[in-house]
């Protein structure tokens, strides 16, 4: 979405609640004459987090994409969840798993993909993997991660011709600083769900006796994306 689409989405927002710019801004905590420049179109002087606080003020999301050189964005940023998704698949095959690589599914309402489903035949233990290059919204990654769960038995059965005897769930995040630093500052939340970590999800994988809930870093050799120059644009507003 441009500037002025942007300015016109906030005009209608104010008209629908019928808000001020003045009440908007004081919600924002902002002044009024920055909220007319948002509503003008003006948004060169405006940062992203200024124009969430005005749009969270009349109850919407702003959305903002990164665009590079016509899509290729998209491509690089594949390339990194599949650099990663492979190098845990090469592993699981080494210990004698049978691995789907997104495996999909359409089950009771419910369609999507799994990273990963993998079957150890020997103890009748199904894996499902969920693979991240970076974890964006952590209460979305989980929710979407319990749904393959739930949907794991029946799609274990249809792909591997047996009920498994127990599911395990593994969240593979790519190696780096960011990543570990956004891990460790979501560990109340994620240590709920995925309380084994490193060495011992490793030691798991080799000989799967028991449950496992777990979380390994990845350090697959992902290609790197380029430094990027050039302005972040809103793309969406949503109410």
């Amino acid at each position: 979405m441009n500037d002025v689409a942007t300015g016109r989405a906030l005009r209608a927002l104010l008209r629908r609640l019928h808000l001020r710019q003045v009440d908007v801004a004081s919600r924002a905590h902002l002044s009024q004459q920055l909220v007319s420049k948002v509503e003008r179109g003006r948004l060169s002087c405006v940062s992203v987090g200024t124009l969430r606080r005005i749009f969270a003020a009349v109850e919407a999301d702003v959305v903002t994409i990164v665009r590079w050189r016509g899509g290729e964005l998209d491509r690089l940023l594949d390339e990194g969840h599949a650099a990663v998704a492979s190098a845990i698949a090469a592993l699981l095959r080494r210990h004698g798993w049978e691995v789907i690589p997104e495996a999909t599914f359409s089950e009771y309402g419910e369609r999507g993909s799994i990273d990963i489903l993998a079957w150890h035949a020997a103890t009748r233990t199904l894996l499902v993997v969920e693979v991240k290059t970076e974890i964006m919204s952590a209460e979305e990654m989980l929710r979407r991660h319990d749904v393959k769960m739930r949907l794991a038995p029946k799609v274990g059965k249809d792909r591997f011709g047996a009920a498994p005897a127990r599911v395990a769930r593994l969240l593979v995040v790519e190696e780096s600083s960011a990543n570990r630093r956004r891990v460790d500052r979501l560990d109340a939340l994620l240590g709920t769900v995925y309380p084994v970590r490193g060495g011992d999800v490793r030691a798991w994988l080799r000989a799967p006796v028991g449950d496992l809930a777990g979380l390994v870093f990845s350090t697959a050799a992902a290609r790197r994306l380029p430094a990027i120059r050039g302005r972040v644009r809103v793309t969406s507003v949503r109410s």
